[in-house]
């Protein structure tokens, strides 16, 4: 056996079109060649990819990495981030067949059980793709986020996990590749999938790092979004909102065109500051936690500013 690093949460191009939003389709832009030299950087030992509702990609980075003899030593293990019929997340670890996204979370634990695969509780306290307290059937807890900014969700996770005895991991959630390895998690075992799988199980994994997201990486990630889904977007407005087609063009083609202006910043900075405020009503303060499912800005203005 040996001590082994693990990046157990991250998303490279393969996640594109995988997140079923016909507006916003592309979700990551990070190849499987810089990921795969940036996790040889950072010593990963084991590398588990979660894009969301397919295996497509672990494949590929296997014959990558085994057609460059530096990369060798990394060992890439399949997983997958599984969107419920409620929206919320579940990671899969060590399956060898897609799990189709959609089911109730019986049924996908169900499948990933099937599979002698485990499950985790992705982002569990996140208000709009969090499984909330449902995370108690799931074989393993996400309890440290680096995306949940607004800290309160990570809290609660933690508090979560602590009164449920419940094996507790760090997720990097990387989505742009400077957040990648953001979240180490460590342990001793040999560096085959079924051994870790078992170690784990038997409460022997130990967060090694765990640092959140800067705001500047988040706002990297959501230009990348918005900017390789402008077509889709604009010709899903024309489809379904045709009179609000121009103004959203030009917003649009607005904050694509300086992304990086003191506007754009200070509205980026509200929208952070009004999901904080959203996730402390829920998280904190008890108010109902399925409010921003749809991540509607209607709803997450009008629930940040009452008191």
């Amino acid at each position: 056996t040996q001590l082994l690093n693990m990046e157990l949460h991250c998303h490279n191009v393969f996640s594109n079109f995988m997140n079923d939003s016909p507006r916003i389709p592309f979700d990551c832009g990070v190849t499987i060649e810089d990921q795969l030299y940036l996790a040889y950087e950072k010593k990963i030992d084991a590398l588990f990819i979660t894009n969301h509702n397919t295996l497509n990609g672990y494949k590929q980075m296997v014959a990558y990495r085994d057609n460059h003899e530096k990369l060798r030593r990394i060992k890439i293990y399949p997983a997958e981030e599984i969107t419920i019929n409620t929206k919320g997340h579940i990671l899969a670890y060590g399956i060898y067949e897609t799990i189709k996204p959609g089911m109730d979370i019986d049924e996908t634990l169900d499948a990933i059980k099937k599979q002698n695969a485990i499950s985790c509780a992705a982002h569990p306290f996140a208000v709009s793709n969090g499984i909330r307290e449902k995370a108690i059937k799931c074989d393993m807890i996400e309890t440290f986020n680096s995306n949940n900014i607004d800290h309160y969700s990570n809290i609660v996770a933690e508090k979560f996990s602590s009164d449920n005895h419940m094996i507790s991991i760090a997720g990097s959630d990387s989505h742009v590749l400077t957040t990648f390895g953001r979240c180490i998690n460590s342990i001793e075992s040999e560096n085959k999938l079924d051994a870790i799988l078992q170690e784990m199980l038997k409460r022997k994994s130990k967060i090694l790092k765990a640092e959140l997201a800067l705001k500047e990486e988040l706002f990297e990630h959501a230009y990348y979004m918005l900017s390789a889904s402008r077509d889709h977007l604009l010709n899903y407005i024309l489809v379904h909102h045709p009179s609000k087609f121009s103004l959203v063009k030009w917003t649009l083609d607005s904050f694509l065109s300086k992304p990086n202006s003191k506007l754009w910043k200070i509205l980026g900075s509200l929208g952070l500051y009004l999901s904080k405020r959203v996730s402390k009503k829920v998280n904190m303060k008890g108010h109902n936690p399925y409010v921003f499912q749809d991540r509607s800005w209607k709803t997450l203005i009008s629930m940040s500013l009452y008191p």
